[in-house]
């Protein structure tokens, strides 16, 4: 289902057809860029807590994985420019804040005993939100088969083609 929320792409526009006659925006062409890995640590600092310290080793890991993962294959599909870059760290530190929130459930299980009694455990509903933060994030970026229908790939350089020919 498309998202009647969000503008088509002016090339989806043109090829889908225009029976309003309204005016095609091209909007903003970006710059591509090779774009360099962040330091995790900035995200996940280190702590003097030993738990605290191994779960930001264990997102740090898990971060800079998932960077790995996604950024060659946008470089390529999408043509992401280092404006981008914040939206993609943002992605992997939703990767890795879900990663801990679900080794939290594991380790302690939906419920757990807090000073009230028994509550559910608060890595559930974090999960959750980082779940759909994420959901976002894949949206924009093109990284679900959906979402991938509703880009278009940025047109390869023509070394040929020059303005001044």
């Amino acid at each position: 289902m498309a998202d009647r929320y969000r503008p088509k792409s002016a090339v989806q526009r043109a090829r889908e057809g225009n029976p309003s006659k309204t005016s095609i925006k091209e909007g903003v062409i970006v710059p591509r860029a090779i774009l360099v890995e962040p330091d995790w640590a900035g995200a996940f600092p280190a702590s003097p807590d030993p738990a605290v310290e191994l779960a930001n080793v264990r997102c740090r890991e898990v971060a800079s994985e998932e960077w790995r993962r996604v950024v060659p294959i946008l470089e390529v599909a999408a043509g992401i420019g280092e404006v981008d870059h914040t939206t993609v760290k943002d992605l992997c530190v939703c990767v890795a804040r879900i990663d801990q929130a679900e080794r939290d459930l594991s380790a302690r299980g939906l419920i757990v005993t807090a000073e009230r009694g028994t509550v559910k455990n608060g890595a559930a509903t974090i999960a959750g939100q980082y779940r759909t933060q994420l959901a976002r994030y894949i949206r924009e970026l093109g990284l679900s088969p959906s979402a991938r229908m509703s880009i278009t790939a940025p047109a390869l350089e023509d070394d040929a083609s020059d303005v001044w020919d």
